[in-house]
């Protein structure tokens, strides 16, 4: 077995760490063909990572002209601690009001400390969501290649 595949995390262990996982950093290409790197709040939904970005931020006018996307979570603080994974996506970018409120509401529900579920989060915030979901864009992003990586998996040998 190469060192590489001793290293790949099973599909169980990806989505325990995604769950895990705070921050996801987002890559997009400027205008100028440079990488645009962000770090977002996200949720899962439909097994996809999806976020959402004000309608005038930078990386959203950035999908829109090329609707692809690096991102990646990480973990780790030592070299036998690190583990990740990088995924080159197709973005889906949703403009619909009721869907982009949507995700925000699953992004605050992810969180907000002692959050409650969708079909219990209070009229106010919901309202809250829905008038911001009025600048904002969703983003869904679905992977085309994915590379993992776990280093716990080596046993502190090199």
């Amino acid at each position: 077995m190469s060192r590489r595949d001793a290293i790949r995390m099973t599909e169980a262990e990806l989505a325990t760490f995604i769950d895990q996982t705070r921050v996801v950093t987002c890559a997009t290409t400027g205008p100028a063909g440079r990488q645009h790197l962000m770090p977002l709040w996200f949720c899962v939904r439909d097994g996809r990572i999806a976020a959402w970005t004000y309608a005038s931020a930078q990386k959203a006018r950035n999908l829109e002209r090329l609707p692809q996307a690096t991102i990646q979570l990480e973990a780790g603080e030592s070299y036998e601690e690190l583990r990740g994974v990088m995924q080159e996506c197709d973005v889906e970018l949703i403009r619909d009001t009721d869907a982009v409120a949507a995700v925000g509401l699953d992004l605050t529900l992810r969180y907000a400390p002692g959050a409650t579920t969708a079909d219990e989060a209070p009229a106010e915030l919901r309202a809250f969501i829905a008038q911001q979901a009025a600048k904002r864009v969703a983003m869904v992003f679905h992977p085309t290649r994915t590379v993992t990586w776990d280093h716990r998996k080596l046993g502190g040998a090199y």
